[in-house]
């Protein structure tokens, strides 16, 4: 079972080298921008210019280019793709066709305003329909073959064309698309095609960048505005939590079982954007410029926080977490021993990427730590 839509473990299309991090972390290793687990001491783009038309920026198809490398294998451009994207969007007014969008493979043109979108991830399924936009064509993770739930009532009734790792272009072809929305990092070799289908827009990558990457998805429909209100009244709702915490900021770990592996959500995650935004404090070994921290069970202990919410990626069996949770070790826990461990939706804390999954987790924080 792959990992997931914030999960830099996805294998992007265009291999790449692991890369050590010479900073260890105590009994963790780290997991960069890119997906690319890298191991820790036990001690303790812009895009190319690109045709019009949507036929995109000439950096498609092949190998990595310098910049898409550095988002992939994290490091020093880690924290730079949000200084990247600076530049995305377009100049057009509301209403006015064509209009010229620059994104991560260089500027497409949009001829007309788009009424067939096909979303190639969950951040942009998120994007499109909190703007009131119903996709013909959605992608799904590997963990869940059907819509989010906190989507089904608003999202309509897509046509799966693949998953994330596994695109049918054929049947994105099929459904005669005016608009494909998606990320660099996610499905860069198949830009050249995609951008033959219909006019084609990607931001750099999934994940923490969810603001900016809503910004540049309402951009070909001259939503811009209405991106920046939905934000504006996010960042006002997570404001108001803090204010209600008032001087009492109890630390928060974003947990998750996955196969293979357990992480702790970091900095440079959604939700580790979203208690920035409260704010809400991590335990230190969370608090670094990545996106995620693993441990083992026998780990689990560095979890501990005064509330740990955690959730869980695809089918539990398929994860450690009833060994975890059924463990010695987790009950010896802090948040645990005082009822502040729990679990959460993974549709929204981990996999939404969005402006509609991060009110949701604003809700279950208000309800949980600012009760």
């Amino acid at each position: 079972m792959a990992p997931s839509s914030d999960d830099p473990a996805v294998t992007p299309r265009t291999p790449s080298r692991r890369r050590l991090l010479t900073a260890g972390i105590a009994g963790g290793a780290v997991l960069g921008l890119g997906g690319l687990l890298t191991a820790c001491g036990s001690s303790g783009g812009s895009g190319s210019s690109g045709g019009s038309g949507g036929s995109g920026g000439s950096a498609a198809g092949g190998g990595s280019t310098p910049d898409q490398k550095s988002v992939k294998q994290g490091g020093d451009d880690y924290a730079g793709v949000i200084e990247k994207m600076k530049g995305f969007g377009t100049d057009a007014a509301p209403g006015v066709y064509p209009r010229t969008v620059r994104h991560a493979m260089g500027e497409t043109v949009i001829p007309a305003k788009p009424a067939r979108v096909v979303v190639l991830d969950t951040g942009e399924l998120d994007n499109v329909v909190s703007l009131g936009i119903r996709p013909v064509g959605v992608v799904h993770t590997d963990g869940s073959k059907s819509l989010p739930s906190y989507l089904k009532d608003r999202a309509g009734s897509p046509t799966a064309v693949g998953t994330i790792n596994s695109l049918n272009l054929e049947a994105i072809a099929a459904l005669k698309p005016d608009l494909i929305l998606g990320s660099q990092l996610r499905a860069q070799d198949q830009y050249a095609q995609l951008s033959k289908i219909a006019p084609t827009v990607f931001s750099l990558r999934p994940g923490y960048p969810w603001k900016q990457n809503f910004l540049l998805n309402a951009s070909p429909f001259g939503l811009g505005a209405e991106a920046k209100a939905q934000l504006d009244a996010y960042q006002a709702a997570a404001t108001t939590i803090g204010a209600e915490l008032g001087d009492k900021r109890p630390t928060v770990t974003p947990l998750r079982f996955m196969p293979g592996r357990t992480r702790l959500y970091a900095e440079l995650s959604f939700v580790g954007t979203i208690l920035t935004d409260v704010p809400l404090p991590q335990p230190e070994i969370e608090q670094v410029k990545e996106l995620a921290v693993e441990v083992s069970p026998e780990q689990i202990d560095k979890a501990d926080a005064d509330w740990i919410f955690y959730g869980v990626y695809g089918s539990p069996s398929s994860t450690n977490q009833d060994t975890v949770l059924g463990g010695a070790l987790w009950k010896t826990l802090g948040a645990v021993k005082s009822g502040q461990a729990r679990p959460v939706s993974d549709e929204t804390w981990f996999l939404g990427l969005g402006v509609l999954a991060a009110n949701a987790v604003l809700a279950d924080l208000k309800g949980f730590v600012a009760r």
